[in-house]
């Protein structure tokens, strides 16, 4: 059998784009490829479950523009679907009146991204909606949420096996070859042909385009994100979503505070260089990984750039009191005995040479192949409309 498409990766980016495709495409042969047991297991099943509103990002990017546009498609698709998720709200706070020229900046950018509902509060308006946190000023985000991404994931499977389509568990890419007007991709137990290969693997999806003969001007390095929970008595001092002000050097938005959709409050993430890609442990290792990262030049230029704060991020890692000193900046009354262990995640940060980091979504293509290179927050948020995009290109690139 020859496919007619066939996606690597059964996060929420490779489902949303099959289940887009099979929207857009009526009859088509759809195949989606993973090399795990079953869906969602990176990092889709380890984000924070955020349904992000899109305030954060340039105008105009494909991150303001599939966020967007995303957050307002998987909101439905949860109505649509009854998949548990709730638009609790978010609040964005400045703990100090220096923070509060780039609170204003944050605030102007959604508006410019035309978020919904958001208003710039103070101190008393803010502590109507979270008692116990601490700031001068803050922004209202009424339309973020929570979300199970890894239940989205199981509908999007479940709807494309129904429709005929298949979802192949433990069948990891190896390579992609043309032969006579056709993709051969190699797993390690078989061999499938399709006419067309769209890559969304995520952590390994720079690999996977080096396999099908693309040479991508990137390298995917892998940064652990590790969490606290509250404890049960005291998860009653967040309603919501509670976030400092993001760094504007570096992608990530700080540590803060995220009720969970099945229940809980998780504290973090921190950001910590991972010596394996799928390294979720303090201790996970991989010579291959690791090495591979190291032997990059753009990881060095990046780390000679951003030394203090990975330094400062390390030992947040390793001192629960430092990781404290952060969440008391929102919540003073947090103490250290309100803290318990999490699950951690690995996000997939794609470098360029010059050490910059790639902050927006990042695709190649070419005759019959796209690569999603890089996919970082808010991905999971964005899924559907990524799908939406890639069908874009499917059309442009594919000529279909």
């Amino acid at each position: 059998m020859v496919y007619d498409f066939t996606v690597a990766g059964a996060g929420i980016v490779g489902l949303s784009t099959a289940y887009k495709l099979s929207n857009a495409f009526h009859g088509s042969s759809i195949l989606v490829l993973e090399k795990e047991n079953r869906v969602a297991v990176h990092q889709t099943g380890h984000n924070s479950g955020v349904i992000h509103s899109g305030i954060y990002y340039q105008p105009g990017s494909y991150k303001a523009r599939n966020c967007v546009e995303g957050r307002h498609q998987i909101v439905q698709f949860c109505r649509d679907n009854g998949i548990q998720h709730e638009i609790c709200g978010k609040v964005i706070v400045a703990t100090t009146e220096e923070e509060i020229p780039r609170l204003l900046s944050i605030y102007k950018r959604g508006l410019e991204n035309n978020i919904e509902g958001i208003r710039l509060i103070d101190g008393k308006e803010l502590r109507e909606i979270e008692p116990f946190s601490s700031g001068v000023r803050a922004i209202h985000v009424p339309c973020a949420g929570i979300i199970d991404f890894t239940a989205v994931c199981e509908k999007l499977s479940e709807k494309l096996t129904l429709a005929g389509h298949t979802v192949s568990f433990n069948s990891p890419v190896e390579s992609v070859h043309q032969t006579n007007g056709t993709l051969a991709i190699n797993t390690k137990t078989d061999t499938f042909k399709t006419r067309h290969f769209i890559n969304c693997t995520g952590l390994h999806s720079d690999r996977v385009a080096r396999s099908a003969g693309v040479k991508p001007n990137i390298k995917i390095v892998p940064f652990r994100g590790e969490y606290y929970e509250l404890t049960k008595e005291a998860e009653h001092k967040v309603n919501g979503l509670i976030y400092p002000l993001p760094n504007p050097e570096f992608p990530f938005l700080g540590v803060h505070f995220t009720k969970m959709v099945r229940g809980g409050v998780e504290c973090g993430p921190n950001a910590v260089f991972a010596f394996k890609r799928e390294g979720y442990n303090k201790t996970s290792f991989d010579f291959t990984d690791t090495i591979d990262s190291a032997d990059y030049p753009g990881f060095w230029k990046m780390a000679g750039k951003h030394w203090k704060m990975g330094l400062d991020e390390m030992y947040r890692s390793l001192s629960k009191a430092g990781f404290l000193k952060n969440l008391q900046k929102l919540i003073p009354s947090i103490e250290i005995n309100d803290l318990t262990g999490s699950p951690s995640g690995v996000r997939a940060m794609a470098l360029l040479p010059n050490g910059e980091i790639l902050d927006d979504f990042y695709f190649e293509t070419t005759e019959r192949e796209i690569h999603v290179l890089n996919a970082p927050s808010p991905a999971a948020t964005a899924g559907l409309a990524i799908g939406d995009e890639i069908v874009k290109k499917a059309k442009n690139s594919f000529a279909l």
